[in-house]
């Protein structure tokens, strides 16, 4: 050590001062020398409003085909409904599923619960949106409808409740903007990074990036195991008549 401070004393008086004033002297860069122009940042054209996709989006549902979708059941077309530019869960038809599997991603997906009040709590206006078929955000009437808080709309089912309830009236639009990560394993199947996700419901944010501990579960606690980096998103069928309409996806 003594041998590099000496070295470094002979070249702070090679350069014409002394070591004290060495350490004293503040080194300031340029603004330049923290700026960089390359690579350069890819241009996306966003849609005329906010709710509408942007140029790099993919259009899931645009309110005339299911054909990006297929029944989870038997993977041949969905047998819901479309109508007046909305999906429409056909109870007893089972869960739709995307064609195309996705992993990190925004999505934005807008849903209307039914007009015809039947039900309290998970009985009202129940459906989901399965991000990876596996991690469920909650599709519900929670407008004036008491039920478990982890459980209620925008809810990541059975793990966080929302900040606050944002819903809208049964017969009006809501809109979920989700902002997912996807979990991360190892070659070994081991979880490097848990799956996270930030909810904006009407505009307003309920989520903020929490950690999901696991796949949705109804009872026991949730296990993350080793699955494929993109996966298809999942609509439930819960037996209600919940409807979609102008559902989109970026990959990120």
């Amino acid at each position: 050590m003594k041998t590099i401070l000496k070295s470094f004393s002979v070249l702070v008086l090679a350069l014409g001062a002394s070591p004290l004033l060495a350490q004293q002297t503040e080194f300031k860069l340029p603004p330049q020398a923290t700026e960089f122009y390359e690579p350069v940042v890819r241009k996306v054209t966003p849609g005329k409003e906010n709710s509408m996709a942007p140029s790099d989006a993919i259009i899931l549902f645009d309110g005339t085909s299911l054909s990006n979708f297929v029944s989870s059941r038997t993977g041949q077309n969905p047998e819901w409904t479309v109508q007046n530019g909305a999906m429409t869960v056909s109870p007893g038809k089972g869960d739709i599923q995307t064609k195309m599997g996705f992993g990190d991603m925004q999505l934005h997906i807008e849903w209307t619960a039914p007009t015809v009040i039947k039900g309290e709590g998970q009985g009202r206006g129940n459906s989901g949106i399965f991000l990876m078929s596996h991690y469920e955000v909650q599709v519900l009437d929670s407008y004036e409808s008491k039920t478990y808080v982890n459980g209620q709309a925008a809810s990541i089912y059975k793990q966080h409740p929302p900040l606050v309830n944002a819903m809208k009236a049964p017969g009006e639009w809501n809109t979920y903007d989700i902002y997912f990560t996807a979990p991360r394993f190892n070659a070994d199947g081991m979880l490097v990074s848990p799956a996270r996700v930030t909810v904006v419901h009407n505009g307003i944010l309920v989520q903020n990036n929490v950690e999901i501990k696991g796949p949705t579960e109804y009872i026991g606690i949730p296990n993350y195991k080793a699955h494929p980096n993109e996966l298809p998103i999942k609509l439930q069928d819960h037996g209600d008549l919940v409807s979609f309409r102008n559902i989109w996806v970026r990959k990120l």
